[in-house]
């Protein structure tokens, strides 16, 4: 049977017109829901108390958490920059499978135990209970930059990208993006944030399976399209390669991955607060590892949209081709295209990519608010909890207010999923330095932990905003070739010239920017952890570490580790004695005098 020819490229502006009445209303429905979800927990009342505001009242389990993780930061940067990445780069960035497992195995064993049993509502409250006051509000303001300026990435970018391909208005979507955010938010507090989570992890993945069953539609099946990807050199995964300068290989997407990810779910307390407003800390480590499911769920189903984005463009970039102007554009375009005939169904999408955005705005919101109490209110004024509650509330309106007015910084940031990615390593990896250092090492004292988050915050900023300037060379990021040799053949009259180039590398490059500023992008969180911990220790070691006390509960110790083999083995032993019941005691005894009655008769016969 032939394989069905793939649709021509259209008109931006011919695409536009396909998102119809329909998509809006499927769009305008997922707001609705949205806002929906925190009403009915304000009536709920759910925050009578600070705790049930802020923590849901310790009381979720592992399920919604676990999908409320994994939708926070694989958002609308997923949606749209991954199928981009894998289309220009190929599969490599799959590899991340790793970096997640990683990830989620340090958090729960190493971070999560500690900061169980401190009961603690903000990550950076450990680090006062660990070093000192002024370290708590070091790490605090960290925070509060990082998360602002990557919540103003989520906002915007996916708004650009959709409003030039779709038609939608793009400051009407970023608004109207943000205000139902904080609405929901502020209402509901954490639960409503947790089930909206859900409720647009499912969206999100729905929208995937959209594109992917059309493609497989279109092209005839999943050997079409893994033939055209392995034909255009999109299947290339093991490149071991051990340059830190290459882009992607085995170990920047594993070693760097793990780093740039273990920041976010092992200190940052967007991540950190819901898996310790899980019930028990056995509902806590299990929603990290369900977290992985959904994790591995969302990155296999960006990777194939990405290979079937490439399977129907092989021949006629819409990119190089100058139908979108950005790499971004090109999932939007690609939806319209072949699922623009079904009315609602590019709306889906639209919908779970702006979910995506809803969660993890959602997420920073909540999480900005809960630090602002804890670190800089609670610690300075005595107030009521039901006060405190109500300032939450204000709080959280404030902080949608600030994520609105930074949403335009992302304009200047390039592209959209190495941007988000930068901006964790930059601040992120100094972070994970200094808890790293109060977890792992009794010795760390504040000296060390001040010297060693300079010293890696330096550095990172330094390569990183080296990097934004002077952009790797080519033959470091390696994209692949992108054919407009097929586009005359749809009858399509190119607006840019038949060319693959998109990239200048300038004749004539420095030391720093060759060596040193091309560094690959995942080592930053790499760079900022290691620098930290290892100044941190070696000044610490230097200022009278070793002569100091440290309570046993703010270390990482052997019980911890040991504790789920002990766990574990309770479980088994239950299981044993209730599949073999112990007998009867009384039983035991008539049973032993029967024995004895038949060897004496046994006897006396002979």
């Amino acid at each position: 049977m032939a394989t069905p020819s793939p649709p021509p490229l259209l008109d931006p502006e011919v695409l536009a017109e396909r998102f119809g009445f329909y998509d809006y209303v499927v769009f305008i429905a997922m707001l609705i829901f949205s806002a929906i979800i925190g009403i009915f927990f304000a009536a709920k009342g759910v925050y009578k108390s600070q705790n049930d505001y802020l923590m849901a009242g310790r009381s979720l389990t592992c399920w919604p958490v676990a999908l409320s993780l994994t939708a926070s930061f694989m958002s609308a940067v997923t949606v749209l920059g991954t199928p981009a990445e894998i289309y220009r780069f190929g599969v490599a960035f799959s590899l991340f499978v790793f970096a997640y497992t990683i990830m989620v195995l340090m958090s729960a064993e190493v971070f999560l135990p500690v900061y169980y049993r401190l009961h603690i509502i903000s990550t950076y409250e450990y680090l006062e209970l660990r070093y000192n006051k002024k370290m708590r509000l070091l790490g605090t303001v960290m925070f509060m930059i990082l998360t602002i300026l990557y919540t103003g990435i989520v906002i915007y970018s996916p708004s650009l990208a959709l409003s030039q391909v779709t038609g939608f208005q793009l400051w009407g979507s970023v608004i109207s993006t943000g205000i139902v955010c904080t609405f929901y938010c502020t209402l509901g507090g954490l639960k409503a944030v947790v089930w909206t989570d859900v409720f647009q992890f499912i969206l999100m993945i729905s929208g995937f399976l959209a594109v992917i069953f059309r493609t497989l539609v279109i092209k005839g099946g999943f050997t079409a399209i893994m033939d055209d990807a392995r034909h255009g050199g999109r299947l290339r995964l093991w490149d071991f390669n051990l340059s830190p300068l290459q882009r992607h290989t085995v170990w920047t997407v594993t070693i760097g991955g793990s780093f740039t990810w273990l920041g976010i779910y092992g200190v940052n307390q967007s991540q950190v607060q819901r898996y310790l407003a899980c019930k028990s800390r056995l509902h806590a480590k299990l929603s990290l590892y369900l977290n992985l499911m959904g994790l591995c769920l969302t990155l296999s189903s960006a990777v194939f949209s990405g290979l079937s984005m490439y399977s129907i463009y092989k021949d006629c970039d819409p990119w190089t081709s100058g139908f979108v102007a950005a790499p971004d554009q090109l999932m939007p375009y690609f939806v319209l295209e072949i699922l623009g005939d079904y009315p609602g169904v590019p709306g889906l999408f639209v919908a779970g990519t702006y979910s995506g955005t809803l969660s993890t705005v959602s997420s920073s919101i909540n999480a900005l608010a809960a630090v602002t109490i804890e670190d800089l209110i609670r610690p300075h004024f005595k107030m009521s909890d039901t006060s405190m509650s109500w300032i939450s509330i204000g709080m959280n309106l404030l902080f949608g207010a600030v994520c609105l007015a930074m949403a335009g910084v992302a304009s200047k940031m390039g592209g959209l999923l190495q941007a988000a990615l930068s901006i964790f390593g930059i601040l992120g990896g100094p972070l994970l330095g200094i808890f790293s250092m109060g977890i792992l090492l009794p010795f760390a004292n504040p000296t060390g932990a001040f010297s060693g988050l300079l010293c890696g915050f330096i550095v990172t900023l330094w390569v990183g905003l080296g990097a934004i300037k002077y952009p790797p060379s080519r033959d470091k990021t390696l994209p692949l070739p992108l054919s407009t040799a097929g586009c005359r053949k749809y009858n399509v009259t190119l607006t840019t010239p038949l060319t693959t180039t998109v990239h200048t590398t300038p004749a004539q490059r420095t030391f720093l920017q060759e060596y040193w500023y091309s560094l690959s992008y995942l080592y930053f969180s790499t760079l900022g952890t290691l620098i930290t911990f290892i100044v941190g220790a070696i000044v610490s070691a230097m200022t009278g570490g070793f002569q100091q006390t440290v309570e046993s509960r703010l270390l990482f110790g052997k019980e911890d580790f040991i504790g789920n083999f002990v766990f574990w083995k309770s479980k088994w032993v239950q299981l044993y004695e209730k599949l073999h019941p112990k007998v009867n005691p009384e039983e035991t005894v008539v049973s032993e005098g029967a024995v004895e009655g038949t060897t004496d008769d046994t006897e006396g016969g002979k």
